[in-house]
C-alpha cells in the first residue's frame, strides 16, 4: 500500500515514493487534518493492552468455520509405561542395507527382539532370527517414533479472515461473511464538503454533482454547468462558470486537471469544452465550441457534434493548451491551441482521432458499421521521472470492440490496437474501463529487470476480464526521432462479475469496482485478490451513458453471435478516483475518502479485539512475507520489511504474555490451558521465524513457570528439539523437562529429546545424574559418547546392572521379560549399543560417527571385550570392574562371558553386523587407515587394532563350549560361523573337523522353531565347504529334516529315486513333487532304465499320497510321462471314488487335447471305470460323453446296471444303439418313460390328500421336463435308425421294404413304439391333471374336499401335449420327401407319394393299436388333435418360408438385372489399338447423323419386325458424343441394346475379359443384311476379318496400338466407323482392330452356344 500522503517540498522531489504520479507538488498542497490524524495513528506505538475482558467474537467466528488442530497433549503415547522400558529401543524392522558404507551386504540381518532363545528368556520363537534382522534404534527410525500430538505451531490453524489471504472471489450474494476486526478500508466522510454541496441550498445554487476529479484539490462538476474546487480542509476555494457561456452549455459531463494543478477543463452536455485558469476565474482560459451548422455542411474543420455530450477529457503532458476529448457518439478529438495573448488571441486546432461523423460515407468494404461509443478514455499522466512518452501525448481509448492507443503529438498516430479478449463471456454485461500508471523512479531497483525506473503500465477491462499492458520504449537509431513503443500484455485476471471502474492505488496495487458495487483489491504482479468487500451502502453515483448508442447490441439478441451482450452497464468512471494511495468516491449524497488499513493498523485492531494469538500469527506472516505485503504498506525488500516488523512482533508477544497471565492470576477459575498452549505454539513459531530463541527461555518460560504450567511450554518445545531447530536448552529448562516427562511417564520421548540436543550446552553432571536416577540409559549413553567421547563407561554402567543378577555367572530368567528386574531390562540396551558403535553409528540417533572417533571407539570396545582380563576404568582409578565381586577369582574374558551368559543370541546378532565393518580386516589395512604403529597409542588402541574376525571367532568357540553353554546358545554360534564363512572366506579359516562339528550342531537344533534357520545356515556352509564324508552326514540331515540339502545332494549324485522320495517326505514343499517327477522322467534328462524303474517304484509306493495331493495334476503328470501307472494309482485310491473320478476325468476329458496322448484313444478299462463314477458324480454329463467316446467295445453288461441304478437312461440308450441293440434300447427307454409316468401320477395323487404342498408345481414341471428329455432321446434313436436304413444300398432297401400285407419295417416299428408310449403317457397324465383341476375348482366353489394347491394345470397340460407334438413333428421331418434334383422333377411327385406312405403306415398302425387298447376313440381325440395341429403347423411354416424365399430371390434377381443394365464406361475415348477417337468430342465419321439414322431405324424396326428369340450382336450406326460414356443419346449406358438390353453382347473371359457391343454405324437399309452376317460369323465361332494389312507388334506391358501408316491413312480417310467392343477392364476397341490383334497373337474369340463371342483384352492379358 502507498505511504500516507504528506506535504511535499522541493527537496522531496528526488526521493518521492513509488506511488507519486504527478510532478511538481507545491508546498501549499497538503492533506486535511483528518488525513493527518490517520497518518499519525499509523506511527503511534501499540498501547498497552488493558485488563478488560474483550469478547473475542471475531476469532470465534473464524474458528467455528475451520477445523482446528488437536491441542490435547495426552495421546496414546501418554500412557504411563514402566520406567526405562527398552521396548522402543529394540523394535525390529527388516533392513537389507549394510550397516556401514563400503561393507559387505549382509545376508539379511535386523534388530533383535529382546526375548532370547534360552532358558530364562523364553523358548526360541520363529520371529527371533538373529542373523536375518538388524538392530535399529527407536530414535533413529522415523517410522517408529513414539506418536505425539503434532504441534499446531506448524499449521495455519488460526486464520484472521478469508479476505486477508484468500485469492478467491466471494459470492456476491453472500451477506453473512464475517468481517475482520479492522476496517479493510477506513472511510472518511467529508461532512463539511457535503454540507456545502449536497444540501438543498447547495444543489439550488450549484446544481447536483455529476463528476469528480482529484489532484491537489477536490474538483466537482455539477448539473448547472458549474465547477467547484475545494481544498482538503473542505473549504470551497473557487467556483468556475457563473456569468459565462459555460453555464449555458448544459451540465458538466467531464472534468480534467492539468499536471501542475493550475488549469481545469470541463466538458458539457452541449458538446462545448472550456478550460479555466484557477488564478483567473472570471472567464475561460480556452473555449472549444462544438461545430456550428455551417461547419457541419462544409466540414472545413473537425469538432464535436452539437448537443453531443463530452464524456471524457484529459490534458496532454505539461501543457495547458493541449487536450483530448471523447463524446458519447464514439468520436474522439485532440485539441491544440496556438500561443497568443488571452482567449481571443489563441486559435484551437482540432483533429479527429477516433470515430466517424454521422453523415460520413460508408466504408469502401461496404460492411455496415456497428454501433460504437467510447467506454473508457484516458491520457497518460506524468510520473516523477522524465520519459519520452511524456511528450507524445499518449491516449488510450476503449470501445466495445477495440483498445486503441494513439500518440497525438507531433501528429496523431496509432501506436497500438488490441481486440477484445476471447475470454469475455458471450452475452455478459457490456462494460469497459482503463487506467494509466506512469513511469516512476524506484527507491529499490526492480528485482526482475534491475532498473531504477518502472515501466509505463495500462490496465484495461472488458466485462469481467482485466489485462495489464506494459509499455517499453525502444530507442531510435536516429537521435532526432522519438523512440518507438513496444506494447506487451503481461498478465490477465478474470473475475466473476463485470468491472465498471479500475484505478491504480499504487504502483503494485489495483482497485477494481464491479457492477454490483463490490470493491476488489488486486496485487499487480501475482494478480492475487487480497481484499473484497461491498460498497453498495456508499450509493456511488452512476449514470446511463451508453445504452442509447449501443441498444442494438442488446435488443437484437443473437444466441450465436458471441459479440452480443446481455446488458449495457451504467458508467461509474466519473465517480471512482484514486490519488496518492487514497480512494475517492462520489455518491449521490456525499463524497468519501478511503484508505486501506496498513499492517500496523491491522495488528492494533486484532490486539484491541483481544485476539493476540491472531495478531502474533499475522505479524509473523508479515515478517516472513507470506501475507499480502503490498496492500498493507510493507516493502518488498526483505531486510527493510524485517526491520519494520520485528520490533512490533516482539512487542506484541510481550504484551500478550503479560495480559494473558495477569488475567489468569486474577481469574483462576476461568483458566484455560488450551488457550495457553495455543499462545505458546504461536510464540514459538514467531520466535523461530525471527530467529530470537532467547526470548523463549528468558521471558516466555518465566511466565509459564511462574504460573506452574511449564509443562505446556516444554511440550511445545519438543517438536522444535526433535526437528533440530532448537538444540541449545538452558539447564534449568532441561531439569524441568526431565521432571515433567518422567512424572507423565514419557521417558521414551524424553530420551529422544535429549538425544537431539547439543551436548556442549548441557550441564553434564546434572544430566547424567538425572538419566541414572530415572533409568534414561539411551540418553545417558548419548551424553557419554558425544560430550566426553567415552564409549566404555556406558557399557560398564549397563554391565553393572547384571552383576547382582549373575552372581554365579548364569542369568536366572523368570520366563517373562516384562516381569523381570528393571536392571535386566535396561541391560538389554547393550546389544543395540554394540551394534551401532561397532558399525560406526551414533547411538541412538543412527548418524555416522567421524572416522577417527569411530576407529577409536571400535578399538576400545574390542579391547574391553576380547582382552581376556578385568580392567580398571576409568584410567588411573585402579579400581577393577569385577563381574563376580563375591568370588575370589574372575574367569577369563569376564565381560564377554557375562554378555554371552546373559543373552548369547543378541550378542552374536550384534557381532554379525560388526563383521560387515571393514575395521576387522587385516592389521596392515588398519595401520594404513588408522596411522603408523609408531604413534604413541594407549594400550586399548593398540590391542583393538589387532583384533580381526578369526581371533573373535576363535575366542567365541573356546568360550561357548557345550559344557558351559546350553544347546539353545551354542546353536547360534554354529549359525554365526556357518553364515559368515561364505561372506569372508579370505578372513576365516577352519579345519574340516571344526566345520563337521558345526554341521552336526546345526542338525541337532534344540527346537522346531529353529529348524528353518539351522537348515539355511547349513546351506550357506555347504556352499563353500564340501565335506569328504558327506554320505555319512545324510542320516543326520534326514533326522533334522534338511530336505533342501538332501534334494541338492541327490540331484548332484543323480539318485533320482531318492530325490522323488525326498519330495514326498518334505512336508513344506509337496507341490514341487510333480515338477520333480516331470524333470526326472522327461526324455531330455537321459535317465537310464534302472533310474526310471527307481522313480516308478517310488511313485508306486506313494501313489496314494500323489493322488491325494492333487489328483488332476497327478493325472497330467503320470499321463504325460508314465501312463502305465494309471491303474496302479487308481487302485491305490479305491476307497476314495471322488479322487478316482477327478483323476480319470483329467485323463479322459483333458481341457486341451494336446495335454494327454490318452485322450484320443483311451483304454476300455479306464472308460468302464470312469462311466460309473460319472454316473455318480456328474450324471448330466454321461450322455454327452458317451456320444463323444470313440471306443466301441465297451461291455454293456458291466455298465448298464449302474446307469439304470443312477437313472442315466439316456446314456444307456446311446450305448445300446451304438452296439446295434436298437429295439432293446427303445424298450428300456419306454420302460423309463412309464416309470416317470408312474412317479408323476403318484405325485398328483398324493397331492389330492395333502392340503399344503409347497413344491408341487415345481416337482411336476421337473418330471414333465424329464419326460420331454427322454422323448427327445427316443426321437434321436428313431431318426438315427431311419437315416441308417435310408443310406443303405438298394438291395437292403428292398429287403426291409414293407411286405404286401403292410407289415412295418424296423425303423417304422421304432416310431410306432415311441408314438404309442408318448400317447399313453399323455392320456394317463392328462386324466390325472383333469382330476386335480376339478378338485381345485370344487374347492374354489366352497367344497371342503382335498385339492392340491399351487398347481397350474393349464401349463402342465401344455407341456405334456408337447410330447406328442414333438414326436409327430420329428416323424414328419424324417419321412418327408427330400428335395428332388432339377433333372428329376418329373419323378418327384411319385417318389413323394411313396415316401409319405411310411408316415401313413405308421399312423394306421398307431390307430389300429389304439383302437385295440381303447374301445372308445373319444379318449384319443385330444391326442389326435395335437397330432394334426402339429402337421398343419409344419405345413404353414413351410409355406411361409417359401414365400419369403421367393420374395428375397425376386429382389436379388431384380438388383442383378438393374446392375447389368447400367453398362460399362470406357477408360478412354480412343481405340486402344489404332488410337482413333471413337466417341465424345472430336469423333470423326458423322457420328451424330449416324446416331439419328440409327434411332429412326430402330423405331421403324420395333414397329415392323418381330424380335428374334436368338441373341444377336448389337449394331449401332452412330454414337452421341458425351461425357458419360458410350450410350445412345448420351444417356450414359454403354450396354444399351434393343428392348431388354439382351442383344449383341460379347462376353470376355479371364483377366480383362468382358462384354462387348457391336456399335458400327450402318445405313438403316443394310441393317438386316449386316445382322445376318453377324449371325453367320457367330456360328462359325471366329468372327475373323482380313488382318493381312495390319502390322501390330505386341510385347509385355506394351499397348498394341501401332499400325502401319498406310493402314492408318486408309482408316482415317476411307473406312467408316465399325462396331465397338467394350471389355470388362473398360478398354475400348474397334471390332476389326480387336480381331486383327487376336489373329496376330494366334487367338480367336470363343463363341458360346448362343452365338455370342468372348474376347480377351490384349493389354491386361499381356500384363
Amino acid at each position: 500500500m502507498a505511504d500516507p500522503p504528506e506535504p511535499s517540498s522541493p527537496t522531496d522531489d528526488s526521493s518521492s515514493s513509488d506511488e507519486e504520479t504527478v510532478k511538481g507538488d507545491q508546498d501549499n498542497d497538503h492533506i486535511a487534518d483528518v488525513i493527518e490524524e490517520e497518518r499519525q495513528s499509523t506511527t503511534t506505538p501499540v498501547p498497552p493492552v488493558g485488563n478488560s475482558s474483550i469478547a473475542n467474537r471475531y476469532r470465534e467466528l473464524v474458528e467455528a468455520a475451520q477445523e482446528t488442530a488437536s491441542e490435547d497433549g495426552s495421546t496414546t503415547d501418554a500412557i504411563p509405561r514402566q520406567a526405562g522400558s527398552p521396548i522402543g529401543s529394540l523394535v525390529s524392522i527388516p533392513d537389507d542395507s549394510p550397516s556401514v558404507q563400503g561393507s559387505v551386504i549382509s545376508l539379511g540381518s535386523s534388530v533383535l527382539p529382546f526375548r532370547g532363545s534360552r532358558p530364562g528368556l523364553g523358548s526360541p520363537t520363529p520371529s527371533f532370527r538373529p542373523f536375518d534382522r538388524r538392530f535399529q534404534s527407536r530414535i533413529a527410525s522415523p517410522s517408529n517414533l513414539t506418536p505425539r500430538p503434532s504441534s499446531p505451531a506448524f499449521l495455519s490453524g488460526h486464520s484472521r479472515t478469508v479476505s486477508v489471504s484468500s485469492q478467491l472471489l466471494f459470492d456476491p450474494g453472500e451477506t453473512d461473511t464475517p468481517s475482520p476486526p479492522w476496517e479493510v478500508v477506513r472511510w472518511t466522510r467529508l461532512r463539511k464538503l457535503d454540507g456545502q454541496v449536497f444540501t438543498e441550498a447547495g444543489k439550488r445554487n450549484f446544481g447536483s454533482p455529476t463528476c469528480i476529479a482529484i489532484s491537489a484539490s477536490i474538483v466537482l462538476g455539477t448539473s448547472k454547468g458549474i465547477i467547484l474546487m475545494l481544498d482538503y480542509n473542505q473549504n470551497l476555494k473557487t467556483i468556475l462558470g457563473p456569468g459565462t457561456k459555460a453555464v449555458e452549455s448544459g451540465p458538466i459531463t467531464a472534468i480534467a486537471i492539468s499536471a501542475d494543478h493550475t488549469t481545469i477543463a470541463g466538458g458539457h452536455a452541449s458538446g462545448n469544452i472550456f478550460t479555466w485558469d484557477t488564478a483567473r476565474t472570471a472567464r475561460p482560459f480556452l473555449s472549444i465550441p462544438h461545430l456550428d451548422p455551417s461547419q457541419l455542411q462544409n466540414r472545413t474543420t473537425d469538432g464535436h457534434m452539437p448537443n453531443v455530450a463530452i464524456t471524457h477529457l484529459g490534458f496532454l503532458g505539461t501543457r495547458h493548451t493541449a487536450l483530448v476529448s471523447a463524446d458519447d457518439r464514439g468520436m474522439a478529438f485532440s485539441h491544440l491551441a496556438t500561443r497568443g495573448t488571452g482567449a481571443l488571441g489563441r486559435t484551437v486546432k482540432t483533429t479527429r482521432i477516433l470515430g466517424r461523423y454521422p453523415d460520413s460515407k460508408p466504408p469502401p468494404s461496404g460492411k455496415p458499421l456497428k454501433p460504437s461509443t467510447v467506454l473508457a478514455f484516458s491520457s497518460l499522466p506524468l510520473g516523477n521521472v522524465e520519459m519520452a512518452t511524456d511528450t507524445m501525448g499518449l491516449t488510450a481509448m476503449l470501445t466495445p470492440y477495440l483498445l486503441v492507443i494513439v500518440s497525438t503529438t507531433p501528429i496523431a498516430q496509432t501506436q497500438h490496437k488490441s481486440a477484445r479478449p476471447k475470454e469475455v463471456a458471450a452475452h455478459s454485461a457490456l462494460t469497459g474501463c482503463l487506467a494509466w500508471f506512469p513511469a516512476v523512479k524506484l527507491k529499490v531497483a526492480d528485482p526482475v529487470t534491475g532498473s531504477q525506473i518502472s515501466k509505463v503500465k495500462l490496465v484495461y477491462c472488458w466485462s469481467n476480464v482485466l489485462t495489464v499492458l506494459d509499455v517499453d520504449e525502444v530507442p531510435s537509431e536516429d537521435k532526432d526521432k522519438p523512440p518507438s513503443l513496444k506494447f506487451r500484455a503481461r498478465s490477465r485476471w478474470k473475475g466473476e462479475e463485470a468491472i465498471v471502474a479500475v484505478q491504480w492505488l499504487s504502483r503494485s496495487v489495483l482497485t477494481v469496482l464491479t457492477i454490483t458495487q463490490r470493491l476488489i483489491v488486486l496485487e499487480d504482479g501475482s494478480m492475487r485478490m487480497t481484499e473484497a468487500f461491498d460498497l453498495i451502502h456508499k450509493h456511488i453515483y452512476h449514470v446511463d451513458l451508453f445504452s442509447k448508442q449501443l441498444h442494438s447490441l442488446v435488443e437484437q439478441l443473437d444466441e450465436e453471435d458471441t459479440s452480443m451482450h446481455g446488458v449495457v452497464a451504467d458508467a461509474f468512471y466519473m465517480s471512482f478516483k484514486a490519488y496518492k494511495g487514497r480512494l475517492f468516491l462520489l455518491g449521490f449524497n456525499d463524497v468519501s475518502i478511503g484508505a486501506l488499513s496498513n499492517w500496523a493498523d491491522r495488528l492494533i485492531a486484532l490486539m484491541e479485539n483481544g485476539d493476540y494469538v491472531g495478531a502474533i500469527q499475522l505479524a509473523t506472516s508479515y515478517y516472513t512475507g507470506d501475507a499480502d505485503k503490498l496492500t498493507v504498506g510493507l516493502p518488498e525488500d526483505t531486510s527493510l520489511r524485517h526491520s519494520m516488523v520485528r520490533d512490533k512482533l516482539m512487542e506484541i508477544m510481550s504484551a500478550s504474555l503479560k495480559y494473558v497471565f495477569n488475567k489468569r492470576q486474577k481469574r483462576k477459575e476461568e483458566a484455560d490451558d488450551n488457550h495457553l498452549r495455543e499462545l505458546a505454539e504461536t510464540c514459538f513459531a514467531a520466535c523461530q521465524s525471527v530467529g530470537d530463541v532467547d526470548f523463549l527461555f528468558d521471558d516466555m518460560y518465566e511466565w509459564y513457570e511462574d504460573a506452574a504450567v511449564e509443562g505446556i511450554f516444554l511440550e511445545t518445545l519438543e517438536p522444535y528439539i526433535l526437528g533440530k531447530s532448537i538444540s541449545a536448552v538452558p539447564p534449568v529448562v532441561v531439569k524441568a523437562m526431565v521432571s515433567h516427562y518422567v512424572n507423565k511417564g514419557w521417558e521414551s520421548r524424553l530420551e529422544e529429546m535429549i538425544c537431539h540436543m547439543n551436548t556442549a550446552t548441557l550441564d553434564l553432571d546434572q544430566i547424567t545424574q538425572l538419566c541414572k536416577q530415572h533409568s534414561l540409559y539411551d540418553a545417558l549413553i548419548y551424553v557419554w559418547n558425544q560430550a566426553l567421547s567415552d564409549f566404555i563407561t556406558p557399557l560398564i554402567d549397563l554391565l553393572r546392572l547384571l552383576v547382582p543378577l549373575m552372581q554365579n555367572g548364569d542369568y536366572p530368567g523368570s520366563g517373562n521379560i516384562m516381569e523381570e528386574e528393571m536392571h535386566g531390562v535396561d541391560a538389554l540396551k547393550i546389544f543395540p549399543y554394540l551394534s551401532y558403535i561397532l558399525t560406526g553409528r551414533v547411538y541412538p540417533t543412527g548418524e555416522s560417527i567421524p572416522d577417527d572417533i569411530a576407529q577409536k571407539a571400535k578399538a576400545e570396545l574390542y579391547w574391553f571385550l576380547f582382552s581376556g582380563k578385568s580392567i580398571a576404568w576409568p584410567k588411573g582409578s585402579n579400581k577393577l570392574f569385577l563381574t563376580r565381586p563375591s568370588n575370589s577369582q574372575e574367569p577369563s574374558f569376564p565381560y564377554l562371558r557375562m554378555i554371552l551368559k546373559f543373552h548369547a543370541p543378541s550378542f552374536l546378532s550384534a557381532l554379525n553386523e560388526a563383521f560387515e565393518d571393514s575395521f576387522l580386516n587385516d592389521s596392515s589395512e588398519k595401520q594404513l587407515n588408522g596411522g603408523s604403529p609408531n604413534r604413541d597409542l594407549p594400550e586399548e588402541q593398540i590391542f583393538g587394532l589387532t583384533v580381526d574376525r578369526q581371533y573373535i571367532v576363535s575366542i567365541l568357540m573356546e568360550l561357548m563350549n557345550r559344557a558351559d553353554f546350553a544347546p539353545e546358545d551354542t546353536i547360534y554360534l554354529d549359525m554365526f560361523i556357518a553364515r559368515n564363512l561364505p561372506k569372508y572366506p579370505q578372513y576365516l579359516l577352519f579345519t574340516g573337523s571344526t566345520l563337521k562339528k558345526v554341521l552336526t550342531g546345526l542338525c541337532k537344533y534344540p527346537g522346531e522353531d529353529l529348524a528353518e534357520d539351522a537348515q539355511l545356515s547349513a546351506e550357506y556352509l555347504l556352499s563353500v565347504h564340501q565335506p569328504p564324508d558327506l554320505p555319512d552326514l545324510i542320516p543326520l540331515f534326514k533326522e533334522a529334516g534338511f530336505y533342501r540339502i538332501l534334494k541338492r545332494i541327490y540331484r548332484v549324485d543323480k539318485q533320482y529315486g531318492k530325490l522323488v522320495q525326498t519330495h514326498f517326505e518334505d512336508p513344506d514343499d509337496r507341490d514341487a513333487t510333480f515338477d520333480c517327477i516331470e524333470n526326472c522322467l522327461r526324455p531330455q534328462t537321459g535317465l537310464t532304465r534302472r533310474q526310471v524303474q527307481d522313480v516308478h517304484q517310488v511313485i508306486k509306493e506313494h501313489s496314494r499320497e500323489l493322488a491325494e495331493l492333487d489328483p488332476a495334476q497327478a493325472a497330467k503328470t503320470i499321463g504325460g510321462y508314465a501312463p502305465e501307472l494309471h491303474q496302479h494309482i487308481l487302485d491305490s485310491v479305491a476307497e476314495h471314488p471322488e479322487l478316482q473320478y477327478t483323476y480319470l476325468k483329467t485323463i479322459l476329458e483333458p481341457e486341451h487335447d494336446h495335454q494327454s496322448a490318452q485322450a484320443s484313444s483311451p483304454e476300455r478299462e479306464l472308460i468302464e471305470q470312469y462311466l460309473p463314477l460319472m454316473c455318480r458324480f456328474d450324471p448330466t454329463h454321461v450322455s454327452d460323453y458317451v456320444g463323444l467316446v470313440q471306443s466301441t467295445s465297451l461291455r454293456l453288461e458291466k455298465l448298464l446296471p449302474t446307469m439304470e441304478e443312477t437313472g442315466v437312461i439316456d446314456a444307456a440308450v446311446v450305448l445300446m444303439a451304438r452296439e446295434g441293440q436298437v429295439q432293446e434300447a427303445m424298450g428300456r427307454l419306454i420302460k423309463h418313460l412309464h416309470t416317470l409316468e408312474s412317479a408323476l401320477q403318484g405325485l398328483l395323487t398324493g397331492a389330492e390328500s395333502q392340503m399344503q404342498t409347497q413344491d408341487l408345481q415345481t416337482s411336476a414341471e421337473e418330471l414333465i421336463q424329464a419326460l420331454q428329455k427322454y422323448t427327445h432321446v427316443g426321437i434321436w434313436l428313431c431318426q438315427g435308425q431311419t437315416k441308417t436304413l435310408r443310406d443303405g444300398s438298394t438291395s437292403r432297401r428292398r429287403q426291409i421294404s414293407p411286405t404286401k400285407d403292410n407289415a412295418l419295417s424296423s425303423d417304422e416299428s421304432l416310431w410306432l413304439d415311441l408314438i404309442d408310449a408318448t400317447v399313453q403317457v399323455t392320456k394317463s397324465i392328462s386324466a390325472a391333471l383333469q382330476t386335480c383341476s376339478e378338485a381345485s375348482l370344487a374347492q374354489a366353489n366352497g367344497d371342503t374336499s382335498d385339492a392340491p394347491e399351487n398347481l397350474d394345470t393349464d401349463k402342465l397340460l401344455a407341456l405334456l401335449r408337447s410330447l406328442v407334438q414333438h414326436t409327430f413333428t420329428a416323424l414328419l421331418t424324417s419321412t418327408s420327401t427330400p428335395a428332388a434334383a432339377p433333372r428329376e422333377t418329373v419323378k418327384a411327385g411319385a417318389k413323394g407319394i411313396g415316401a409319405n406312405l411310411s408316415f401313413l403306415r405308421i399312423l394306421r398302425a398307431f390307430l389300429a393299436r389304439a383302437a385295440a387298447s381303447s374301445p372308445n376313440l373319444a379318449d384319443l381325440r385330444a391326442v389326435l388333435s395335437s397330432i394334426f395341429s402339429a402337421y398343419a403347423y409344419e405345413e404353414s411354416i413351410l409355406r411361409l418360408s417359401n414365400r419369403l424365399l421367393e420374395r428375397s430371390l425376386f429382389v436379388s434377381v431384380s438388383q442383378a438385372t438393374e446392375l447389368r443394365q447400367r453398362g460399362w464406361r470406357p477408360k478412354g475415348s480412343t481405340c486402344e489399338a489404332c488410337g482413333r477417337r471413337v466417341w465424345g468430342p472430336g469423333a470423326q465419321g458423322n457420328v451424330f447423323e449416324a446416331w439419328e439414322e440409327r434411332q429412326a431405324a430402330e423405331d421403324k424396326r420395333r414397329q415392323q419386325v418381330i424380335r428374334k428369340s436368338s441373341t444377336l450382336t448389337l449394331q449401332i450406326p452412330g454414337l452421341l458424343p458425351g461425357k458419360d460414356g458410350l450410350s445412345p443419346g448420351g444417356v450414359g449406358s454403354s450396354m444399351s441394346g434393343r428392348g431388354d438390353f439382351d442383344d449383341g453382347e460379347y462376353f470376355g473371359g479371364g483377366n480383362g475379359k468382358g462384354k462387348a457391343k457391336d456399335l458400327s454405324p450402318r445405313p438403316p437399309d443394310e441393317h438386316e443384311e449386316q445382322e445376318q452376317e453377324q449371325e453367320q460369323e457367330g456360328e462359325s465361332g471366329a468372327g475373323e476379318r482380313d488382318t493381312s494389312r495390319l502390322a501390330i507388334p505386341v510385347g509385355p506391358g506394351q499397348v498394341p496400338r501401332e499400325l502401319s501408316p498406310r493402314f492408318r491413312e486408309q482408316q482415317q480417310q476411307q473406312q467408316p466407323l465399325g462396331p465397338l467392343v467394350v471389355l470388362a477392364c473398360r478398354h475400348i476397341y474397334h471390332q476389326h482392330c480387336l480381331d486383327a490383334l487376336q489373329a496376330r497373337d494366334g487367338r480367336r474369340p470363343v463363341v458360346d452356344e448362343n452365338g455370342r463371342a468372348r474376347y480377351q483384352c490384349p493389354i491386361d492379358s499381356a500384363q
